[in-house]
């Protein structure tokens, strides 16, 4: 035979109590099954574990040793149901978050930084992907939920709304374009473009309209995230495009400035994906948590 629990609680509750009626009383059993347990205990471990005195029940040396074994082997097995049914409730777990470099430096620092505090036994893996990978690692379920700027894809994913940003083009102070109120996408083809890595979705817009008018975009130097991208403005190896909300952190720092882009693609959505069906609680309260976010900071 092996130990079970319920043998072990009863033989807590008999030493705490100092007898077995009194144990009883507590446990809601009859005295006779908590002796015939206590017996089977001691034939299992081959020992004795209680002495019967006037003053009642007492652990022998053995049995004191047990005690403490069995409380804790007890506290283990109620902390594994509390963090299961806290698994089970989403209060723990893990949420496999792909995003864009536009939400993770405009929108995610804030939120993810909330929704820790609120939820500090959810971890979150956080990795940034370009948009095309990040809808397609949900639809595969590589992620549990991914932020990227809405455009055409074929991937299953259901899709909900996140935030919005809006597009400006960056230029050194000293350019030419830089004292104009707005500029047009025609208005910045026969200059020289710092862009974001291939396959972002700036580039991918910026390519594309382009392309409309006939024109192709001349990009001089390609780098991974908004800082770089401004730095090499500010050095003077071209224009670029990105976000009004992160443009206008470097204006202040650097040699840079940012003008209105005046086209219809400047106003973007960032939306939120997640797998068709059914999903874990800690995901689903991920992404009402950023929706909320969101909805708190439009005016």
């Amino acid at each position: 035979m092996k130990l079970d629990p319920v043998s072990l609680k009863l033989f807590v509750a008999v030493v705490e109590e100092q007898g077995i009626g009194k144990a009883a009383e507590r446990e809601h059993i009859a005295g006779a099954a908590i002796s015939k347990r206590i017996t089977e205990l001691e034939g299992i471990l081959r020992t004795q574990l209680l002495t019967r005195s006037y003053k009642g029940v007492e652990p022998t040396a053995a049995g004191i040793a047990l005690l403490r074994l069995a409380r804790q082997a007890l506290h283990s097995l109620d902390e594994i149901h509390t963090q299961m049914l806290d698994y089970a409730g989403g209060t723990r777990g893990q949420v496999r978050l792909f995003a864009n470099i536009s939400a993770i430096t405009q929108f995610l620092p804030a939120d993810l930084a909330t929704f820790a505090e609120e939820y500090p036994q959810i971890q979150l893996n956080l990795e940034e992907r370009n948009s095309a990978v990040t809808t397609k690692a949900v639809a595969e379920n590589a992620a549990d939920v991914g932020i990227y700027t809405r455009q055409p894809h074929g991937d299953n994913v259901e899709t909900l709304p996140y935030e919005e940003d809006e597009l400006a083009v960056v230029l050194r102070r000293d350019h030419p374009l830089a004292a104009r109120k707005s500029l047009q996408l025609t208005d910045l083809l026969d200059w020289d473009f710092v862009g974001l890595r291939t396959g972002s979705a700036i580039n991918s817009q910026l390519t594309e309209a382009a392309v409309r008018t006939g024109r192709t975009v001349r990009l001089r130097v390609q780098v991974t995230g908004y800082d770089a991208l401004c730095l090499m403005v500010s050095a003077g190896l071209g224009i670029a495009i990105a976000p009004h909300n992160i443009a206008r952190l470097f204006v202040k720092r650097l040699n840079i400035c940012e003008v209105k882009l005046d086209e219809p693609w400047a106003r973007r959505e960032l939306c939120i994906c997640v797998p068709n069906g059914p999903r874990p609680v800690a995901s689903s309260l991920l992404v009402q948590h950023l929706q909320k976010c969101a909805s708190e900071r439009k005016p």
